[in-house]
């Protein structure tokens, strides 16, 4: 030991020494919210490599309130999205993003696919409104979405709605199927 490290031992048993109180703390709780900064969390993580650069609330391109989404990933067969395209698959699980903040959404969108994906649920509805007008709530988030869903892995492709499923308000997302039904097909295709 040092003659630092004696000197410092002898201060810490001397009677000099009081321990702080948890009250003197700062409390942190919270402290980003308070600030309103909704992006920090966004770039922080960005800057760490957890979010892919596509999964942003900082910028969008805005949409025609009048286009359709549509959007597959590549080894997607025609038949499968044109399915996803007329709504023929069940959706078991709705999404609903109306009043919601980018951010909001963002946590929400990702929360809701990672559920659904654990498990197995292969098609959904993501409700977000539409607008007459490119500047509207309904349409900006339907911009973040068509930025968003080809940046999450498990989504495989997605579509604007049928009028009877909300039309351009609302949109069928296909997921991937997740390990365990990917582990029964191989399986189901090993025994024929």
């Amino acid at each position: 030991m040092s003659t630092d490290d004696l000197d410092f031992m002898d201060m810490m048993m001397g009677e000099g020494v009081t321990p702080s109180k948890p009250t003197d703390k700062a409390d942190l709780a919270g402290h980003n919210e308070k600030r309103g900064d909704a992006g920090l969390k966004e770039r922080r993580q960005a800057a760490e490599g957890e979010v892919h650069e596509g999964l942003s609330t900082e910028q969008v391109s805005l949409l025609h309130p009048f286009d359709p989404l549509e959007w597959k990933r590549d080894g997607v067969q025609d038949g499968v999205y044109r399915n996803v395209r007329l709504g023929r698959y069940q959706s078991d699980a709705r999404l609903d993003l109306h009043n919601k903040t980018p951010a909001q959404a963002l946590n929400e969108l990702i929360g809701f696919i990672a559920e659904c994906s654990k498990f197995g649920i292969r098609s959904v509805v993501i409700s977000h409104g539409r607008g007459n007008h490119e500047k509207a709530a309904g349409n900006i988030m339907r911009s973040y979405l068509n930025q968003w869903l080809p940046h999450i892995p498990e989504v495989m492709a997605f579509h604007s709605a049928q009028k009877h499923h909300g039309g351009l308000a609302a949109t069928y997302v296909l997921l991937r199927k997740n390990e365990t039904q990917r582990l029964e097909n191989w399986e189901q295709h090993q025994k024929r």
